[in-house]
């Protein structure tokens, strides 16, 4: 077994978790928390539990298979519990764990920037659109 010197060691646990590496699994995470079904979730659970029902009504344009593959990814990433109530008919609920938590504030100022600031990214664009290119 080779030994390792201590700047290689350094230069190791830096790169571990350097999402700048394709490598890197803070990667797939960024991936998955930059989709806009998941932001829009998180920011529609944070008032509390819902019902799949109530989501897919919330949020308006998710098909049925975004919103059950979303929830799923989001549930294996520790992000949401899903809890099953046994009743006529089952009661399926949604809620952000603490590690969700700890993401909503970041994800409900990105939402509120999109919001306050979509007509100067328009103007932007049609500026741009406007301009001649060489």
């Amino acid at each position: 077994m080779a030994t390792k010197t201590a700047a290689q060691q350094r230069t190791e646990a830096r790169r571990a978790y350097d999402a700048y590496i394709q490598e890197c699994p803070t990667r797939q995470l960024l991936d998955r928390i930059s989709d806009k079904w998941v932001s829009l979730l998180l920011n529609a659970l944070a008032d509390g539990p819902r019902r799949y029902g109530e989501l897919s009504r919330t949020i308006a344009g998710v098909s049925q298979k975004m919103l059950t593959q979303s929830l799923r990814t989001m549930e294996r990433d520790g992000l949401v519990t899903r809890t099953v109530t046994p009743a006529v008919p089952v009661r399926v609920d949604y809620e952000l764990t603490d590690l969700g938590r700890s993401l909503l504030p970041i994800m409900q100022a990105i939402k509120s920037w999109a919001e306050t600031r979509i007509e100067d990214v328009l103007a932007a664009r049609e500026r741009y659109d406007n301009t001649p290119r060489d």
